[in-house]
């Protein structure tokens, strides 16, 4: 009896844990959670149902089954591939794709899978691109070719219900010899670049003499002009003073004589101050140093002249000197 009623409870138990196992995978398989950003995608017996947003959502046990596709932008980068570009130049290039989701039933049915397709259709895209460009606009317009491609892939994932946001070019390697090649091309542009410069430098350093030597002979030019102007009008200032003193001098010496001339012809002159006087005219003629010596025709009024004084100062006195007396015997030449 003990031994038939332990199996019986072992056989509970074991119903029991079978009926707890059964019922948790039920319920796994029923109960799913959609994490943000992310939807579900229901197929009931492999056939599209209808599609879950995030949360949590109960399906039909054994029909539903969910696949959940991730919509929030992914970058996808592709490895290295050889490109030849429109000159016969291989190259190496990668580039990274930025797509998004945006018809979760186009990328599951449309496209067996959507990310192996992105990444072959962004091969063909970058052959293609490269090959229409250069060498030089290879390596210079990234931006460009960015456009080219996206341009290139657009069409075609939107069919499979991806947007392509933007594609970056990641590297681009060019082989070795082109390398070499243009580190002496860019060696020889500074070379060029630097005999430009110093030749501008030169051209400069001349102009900038010449204008210098301009403004130094146009400044000294100028200052010769001025000072042989200032030396004009100070000339012409000592002439105008000159003339000025030489006016004013003759019209004093004119208010001079005629202020004698009136005095002498207000007064009465003595005719022995005249006599001094007519003789020391004559004195300062003989005394002259001209070779001509001019006798005035009255020479015998004046000899009259000097015998009145003559005879004045020996009224007043006996001559203080001898030969004064001696010219006083004297007489005029007829």
């Amino acid at each position: 009896m003990i031994i038939g009623s332990v199996g019986a409870s072992v056989g509970v138990v074991v119903a029991v844990v079978v009926v707890v196992a059964v019922v948790v995978t039920v319920l796994k398989s029923c109960l799913k959670v959609v994490q943000q950003g992310c939807v579900g995608v229901v197929k009931r017996f492999g056939e599209f149902k209808t599609i879950h947003q995030p949360g949590l959502h109960l399906l039909m046990p054994l029909a539903d089954r969910m696949d959940k596709v991730d919509v929030r932008e992914f970058p996808r980068t592709g490895d290295q591939q050889a490109v030849i570009t429109k000159d016969n130049v291989s190259l190496w290039v990668s580039a990274t794709i930025f797509c998004q989701v945006t018809d979760v039933k186009l990328a599951l049915f449309e496209v067996n899978d959507f990310g192996l397709a992105i990444d072959q259709m962004a091969r063909t895209a970058l052959r293609a691109v490269f090959g229409e460009l250069t060498l030089d606009e290879s390596l210079s317009e990234r931006e460009t070719i960015n456009s080219k491609m996206q341009d290139h892939m657009a069409e075609a994932t939107l069919k499979w219900g991806v947007r392509l946001n933007r594609i970056e070019i990641l590297d681009i390697t060019p082989p070795v010899n082109v390398l070499q090649a243009m580190s002496e091309q860019k060696e020889a542009e500074q070379h060029k670049r630097a005999a430009i410069l110093k030749s501008e430098g030169d051209q400069q350093a001349a102009i900038n003499s010449a204008q210098g030597r301009k403004q130094a002979a146009v400044l000294e030019a100028e200052g010769q002009k001025q000072a042989a102007i200032l030396g004009a009008e100070a000339q012409k200032q000592a002439l105008e003073l000159r003339a000025d003193g030489e006016k004013r001098a003759t019209q004093l010496r004119g208010e001079g004589e005629s202020a004698a001339l009136n005095a002498i012809d207000t007064s009465v002159i003595h005719p022995n101050t005249l006599a001094i006087m007519q003789l020391r005219a004559l004195q300062a003629l003989a005394t002259a140093p001209n070779s001509k010596i001019v006798v005035p025709f009255e020479a015998a009024g004046l000899m009259g002249a000097a015998q009145v004084l003559i005879d004045a100062m020996k009224d007043a006195g006996s001559p203080s000197d001898p030969r004064l007396a001696a010219n006083g015997n004297a007489h005029p030449a007829p």
